[in-house]
């Protein structure tokens, strides 16, 4: 295991400072970047380097940020289901065990954790709260097309949370543009560092399920592809709304 001149996984959520951990073994070489340096937002085109097959349009933004509070009561039980995600897939490695895997599950739990508590402290001085129940018909849209007691499983349920990080990514984006022009600073400033650390994460679980569909290129490309189009199709049929995942009318 080695580690470049800015150590291994320094920094939190909101330091914005590039980090990346090489694990060497005999079947795998796993290289995961989750904080590019410097990595700031130059408009809503920094988003068109995703993979997305649907974009958001900017029109969104705005339409979202309508009621603030509500939006990031929705963002804040994102990031804590986020976390728990991360967690939960800890000891989930395909086979015997897949080295680098539990410190990239821990590191992502860590940022999310992390982004939930400034999230909060947002949310709490704007005099909002969080709500007991949440529901996330996208997520949840999206989770039914893992290949459950498949071979596939594994990378499609890293599939689903890259997909989860580069929507959420795109609409951070946007929020940081419409935020600037409704003069909330501070909203503005919050979504171009959630765009630097989620940019990370969606390419962490990506690089992880081609480093475990390694055997078979074409065929992790192809379901790629095919989960890409399928998520198009699912976002498009979210109601509009301040949330994350919301469409448009």
């Amino acid at each position: 295991m080695r580690k470049n001149k800015s150590g291994i996984f320094r920094g939190g959520a909101s330091s914005a400072i590039f980090t990346y951990h090489q694990v060497y073994h005999k079947k795998y070489v796993i290289v995961f970047r989750l904080q590019p340096r410097h990595a700031k937002i130059g408009g809503v085109h920094r988003a068109d380097t995703l993979p997305l097959t649907l974009r958001t349009p900017a029109s969104w933004g705005p339409l979202a940020l309508a009621d603030p509070n509500a939006l990031l009561a929705d963002h804040a039980i994102l990031e804590k289901k986020a976390a728990y995600s991360a967690m939960e897939m800890l000891t989930r490695w395909p086979g015997d065990f897949v080295p680098g895997w539990v410190e990239v599950m821990t590191t992502v739990a860590r940022d999310e954790a992390a982004h939930l508590l400034q999230v909060t402290r947002i949310l709490a001085r704007r005099g909002g709260r969080l709500s007991r129940s949440h529901s996330n018909p996208y997520a949840a849209a999206l989770r039914q097309l893992v290949r459950n007691g498949s071979g596939g499983e594994v990378i499609d349920r890293l599939f689903v949370s890259s997909l989860i990080e580069a929507r959420s990514c795109e609409r951070f984006a946007i929020l940081a543009e419409a935020a600037a022009a409704a003069g909330e600073r501070e909203l503005e400033s919050f979504y171009q560092t959630l765009f630097t650390s989620e940019l990370g994460h969606y390419k962490v679980f990506l690089n992880l399920a081609r480093t475990i569909g390694k055997k078979d290129p074409e065929a992790v490309e192809i379901r790629w592809a095919e989960m890409l189009e399928a998520e198009a199709g699912i976002l498009q049929a979210q109601k509009p709304g301040p949330r994350i995942h919301s469409w448009m009318s």
